[in-house]
């Protein structure tokens, strides 16, 4: 078959700017405008958007991928990896929220970020605005655009971010107006709430967020809110003034600020500032050339933020210190690089960075624990600033930078609500100055005044207090701390340890911080070789096994723990045994069993909620409505608002038969929570916005033993079409006939199990234990059938892989070629596992082949098969003649055409590689920066190594030229790249030319 080459026309953007055109409010809400209140309405908006691709039809299963610091996996989210090269005009949702000072705008369709925050008293954005809607490819499962606020959670950046969420606006008492954005995380499952509020009275955007773990594992979970501001030369970030270092992801590497006093990120900054001083300040972005990450170290401080002193505003960002220490900046750098991704990222915004506020983190990665069943509240605060300069104090109510020069003190206050304050200036005790003055938003007060003994602002306290004395902020010198903060280093192998509580932390920390490339299994399984019986080992195993579907294992683990915790003491000092027990055995169908597992996991109070919760599902499902009702009722005890508490309590209401009583209690919980997906269920209602939420509702309600309910939420799952969250509907059509057979409607069931086997599986990527279990239930009873089911085997066999069980997964996507799939998903994922588990490179390779065969020359598939085949070793020869044969558009994915141009390289045909090059546009993942530079200059040598003996001139301006790399490449070079082969053949051509000098 011909190879199919498309060369696209390099593509040059329109120059023409497109703005935003923000819509004047209604009429009505005109009216609370005019009366000084908030007004809040609906009302989409015309962007420019850069569409993404459509996901891959195949799963991911990313091994050691670094992301963020952290385990890049992405399974089972579906992944994208191509942007559109030209906009559409199309209309978002947004939700407009303002008062008398400040206008936002949210998007709830893009993870319910804040997309422009606007300072009406300055016409500034003080919040980056990005006029087009231009993902690139950074985010965990691809699309991710620039500008706004993104909030972050359970990793960095959101799983969910350029997936749409619920939202509610409420108006509260006070006047203040809420909008309320709701998901499920789609990879934990977890539910994130953020409520974005506007006050009438003050100018500060308040962000609360409420993070449910509504799993029953402990979860871990990281919070940061993403903030970007447009920079330029004038624009100044600024941290406290006791933050006198910086550090990398995990800490890899320090440095002092504002000043850097050692090379960091491969940037030498002291030796900058000898030929320019102040080069090496990092708190001016156009001192920073490449892309640079930095996180305060320590602070007693509560606030940091950006000044633009071009214009004479910023923003302040406020939280509490003791659950919000994370303050970082983050630049893709003025460089090359940096203006390759600002290219990647916008039209004609320009540059920006990003100034993060990290909430139970100050690091990334740096995760936090939520128990099951927890729910953590907390927020943050955000507020225009205008004329004052760099802040050097700021709380939750005003902000004030303070100056001295010529014995003089200058002190700028801003506030954030209309105000009379007083303003003390003071030195060694004694007040200095003292004067009154009248500020608002927009309208800050200044202060001016003789010290003539302060040599430095260190010298002077500055009190701002309200008229009823109230301190609103103050300024006093931080006492300077000695030494350096400490960095990471990587923890030994485990072999090279033998404290067993080095060997459990490091294992710990491995779990915790989801580390990319170390497993905390052999860390754990080290400790047994020490100590055969140490119960925190066995318990920690017992999670890991738990957590994947492999119950008889875990268990095997809690026994172990149990006979040396309990030898001496028949009550642990913890409920985690017990509790762990009860999941387990509730897995395992031993319900009884579960059920005094789990209460006994109650004596202690840190597992009161989850197990009173375990103890309720367990009574419910066996239809003990009345025990059930008292579990739960006493897991509200625990926690009162627990959403999954307060939908079982209503389940067991209504099983007793009190049914005015169950709609009351329904009735309230919606009103606090109306979002909570299994309260809607309960309810009977839902939203389509993400679809595989009636899954997991359905499973939740199906482990409740709501058999009706359940049926109704798998059958919305199992009519949903597959989106870019994923497709629920095979998994679906297993659990109804799952159901339908536990009621005894065999024939009913039949259906549905036909219906699986038709259902359409484009992004059928089933995760989570209740996935697991309704599979391998399904194939099990397929199997006692005599016929299995290479459906259900297809499907377990990804989800086994997503889990990372590559032995498990051989051997079920095995079974299903074995009964005949012919789906090219589950081919192409059993040459993976083959590869992962067997090594049997040449039996991948028939799969592979197979599964073109069956689905078409993919690019996926042919990239992959190229890949293997280099693996085996097929000379570079035999590829190309194989990618040419294979009838795929070789130029249709990144990664394929890098190695398309690496075999045209090898085969000496240059001009063919350097067309491609210099013609089609590059779209390189965030991390994945190189690959194609790294083929340009291999063409651009090997075409000057053929012209300099014809046209050495020729040679010299084409490698000269390639110094400043072409804009369609899509990335940019570190200004550390040596460039050496480059620079040497540059040289040659240049002497061939007759110029020696330049040559030299």
């Amino acid at each position: 078959m011909a190879r199919v080459l498309r060369l696209p026309s390099l593509e040059v953007m329109t120059a023409t700017p497109r703005r935003i055109e923000l819509p004047a409010p209604p009429a009505d809400q005109q009216v609370h405008l005019d009366r000084g209140e908030v007004a809040c309405w609906v009302q989409d908006v015309d962007i420019a958007t850069y569409e993404p691709g459509e996901p891959d039809a195949f799963p991911m299963f990313f091994d050691q991928r670094v992301y963020q610091g952290s385990d890049g996996r992405v399974y089972p989210l579906p992944f994208v990896d191509r942007i559109a090269r030209q906009p559409v005009v199309r209309p978002w949702r947004a939700v407009h929220l303002e008062n008398t000072w400040v206008r936002l705008m949210l998007l709830p369709d893009l993870g319910g970020r804040i997309h422009i925050g606007y300072d009406k008293t300055r016409g500034y954005d003080f919040f980056y605005r990005n006029n087009v809607i231009k993902p690139a490819l950074v985010g965990l499962g691809g699309p991710w655009v620039s500008g706004g606020v993104e909030l972050n959670w359970p990793q960095h950046h959101r799983p969910g971010t350029y997936l749409p969420m619920e939202f509610e606006i409420s108006r509260g008492d006070d006047g203040a107006v809420t909008v309320w954005h709701s998901d499920l995380d789609p990879m934990q499952r977890m539910r994130g709430s953020h409520g974005i509020r506007l006050r009438p009275d003050e100018a500060t955007i308040e962000l609360t967020a409420r993070l449910h773990n509504r799993t029953t594992e402990p979860q871990t979970f990281l919070w940061w809110a993403n903030v970007a501001a447009a920079v330029h030369e004038d624009y100044q970030s600024f941290f406290p003034t006791d933050v006198r270092y910086v550090a990398d992801h995990a800490r890899r590497a320090i440095t002092a600020f504002p000043a850097a006093d050692r090379p960091y990120y491969g940037v030498d900054y002291p030796a900058l500032a000898e030929g320019r001083p102040g080069a090496d300040r990092l708190d001016v972005y156009t001192n920073i050339p490449v892309p640079t990450s930095y996180m305060i170290t320590d602070t007693a401080d509560e606030f940091f933020g950006g000044y633009d002193h071009r214009v004479g505003a910023g923003f302040v960002h406020w939280a509490e210190h003791g659950i919000a220490p994370g303050k970082k900046q983050w630049t893709w750098g003025n460089g090359e690089i940096g203006h390759a991704w600002d290219r990647q990222l916008t039209d004609d915004d320009g540059p920006y960075i990003e100034l993060m506020a990290g909430v139970f983190t100050d690091n990334q990665p740096d995760f936090s624990y939520l128990a099951p069943g927890e729910t953590r509240e907390f927020s943050q605060f955000w507020y225009p600033i205008q004329d004052v300069g760099v802040v050097h104090q700021a709380s939750r109510d005003a902000a004030v930078s303070v100056e001295v020069h010529d014995g003089r003190a200058r002190v700028g206050v801003a506030v954030t609500r209309p105000l009379t304050a007083t303003v003390r200036v003071s030195q060694d005790g004694t007040l200095v100055h003292e004067q009154t003055v009248t500020a608002g938003p927009g309208s800050p007060a200044g202060v001016e005044c003789a010290v003539p003994a302060a040599r430095t602002r260190d010298d002077l306290v500055v009190t701002v207090t309200s008229e009823t004395g109230d301190v609103l902020v103050e300024w006093s010198a931080h006492t300077p701390q000695d030494g350096e903060p400490w960095s990471a280093t990587a923890p030994p192998l485990p072999e090279a340890l033998s404290s067993v509580d080095e060997l459990l932390l490091t294992a710990q920390h491995l779990t915790q911080y989801r580390h990319p490339s170390r497993s905390a299994r052999p860390y754990l399984e080290r400790v047994l070789d020490l100590d055969p019986e140490d119960s925190r080992a066995h318990l920690a195993l017992a999670e890991l096994e738990h957590r994947v579907g492999r119950y008889p294992e875990a268990l095997a683990h809690l026994d172990a723990a149990a006979r040396r915790l309990t030898r001496r003491n028949l009550n642990p000092r913890t409920g985690e045994l017990a509790y762990r027990r009860g999941l387990v055995l509730e897995r395992l169908g031993r319900r009884a069993e579960a059920h005094g597992a789990f209460v006994k996991a109650t004596w202690d109070e840190a597992y009161a909620l989850p197990g009173r919760l375990g103890a309720a599902r367990v009574r419910l499902y066996d239809g003990d409505a009345a025990t059930a009702l008292v579990e739960v009722e006493r897991a509200l005890v625990a926690d009162p608002d627990n959403p999954t508490a307060r939908a079982v309590r209503v389940l067991a209401l209504r099983r007793l038969g009190r049914d005015a009583d169950a709609a009351q209690a329904l009735a309230a919980a919606l009103v606090a929570d109306p979002m909570d997906p299994l309260l809607r269920a309960v309810a009977g209602t839902s939203s389509d916005l993400d679809p595989t939420v009636h899954l997991t509702v359905a499973h939740d309600l199906a482990g409740l033993g709501e058999r009706g309910l359940a049926l109704d939420r798998a059958a919305a799952a199992a009519a949903a079409a597959p989106t870019a969250f994923g497709n629920p509907a095979p998994v679906a059509h297993y659990l109804r006939a799952e159901l339908l057979l536990d009621a005894g409607q065999e024939a009913a069931a039949e259906v549905e199990l036909a219906a699986a086997a038709r259902v359409d599986r484009h992004l059928a990527f089933p995760s989570g234990l209740d996935d697991h279990d309704v599979l391998v239930r399904a194939c099990a009873r397929a199997e006692e059938r005599g016929t299995p089911d290479p459906v259900a085997l297809g499907l377990l066999g990804s989800l086994l892989l997503g889990d990372r069980r590559g032995a498990d997964g051989h051997r079920v996507l095995g079974a299903a070629v074995a009964a005949g799939s012919a789906d090219p998903v589950v081919l192409r994922n059993a040459a993976i596992a083959t590869v992962n588990t067997t090594g049997d490179l040449d039996g991948a390779d028939a799969l592979l082949g197979r599964a073109i065969t069956a689905g078409g020359p993919r690019p996926r598939l042919v990239f992959e098969r190229d890949q293997l085949a280099r693996l085996r070793d097929v000379p570079p020869g035999q590829r190309l003649r194989d990618l040419e044969a294979s009838g795929c558009d070789l130029l249709d994915r990144d990664d394929l055409a890098i190695a398309y141009l690496g075999l045209l390289l090898d085969a000496g045909r240059v001009d063919e590689a350097l067309t491609v090059l210099q013609t089609r546009e590059f779209q390189p993942f965030e991390g994945g920066e190189g690959r194609v530079i790294a083929a340009y200059d291999r063409a651009c040598v090997a075409r000057a190594a053929d012209l300099v003996r014809t046209d050495p001139r020729a040679a010299a301006a084409l490698l000269d030229a390639g110094t400043t790399t072409p804009v369609n490449l899509g990335e940019g070079r570190h200004p550390a790249d040596p460039q050496a082969q480059r620079l040497v053949a540059a040289g040659d051509a240049h002497d061939a030319a007759g110029d020696p000098g330049t040559a030299t």
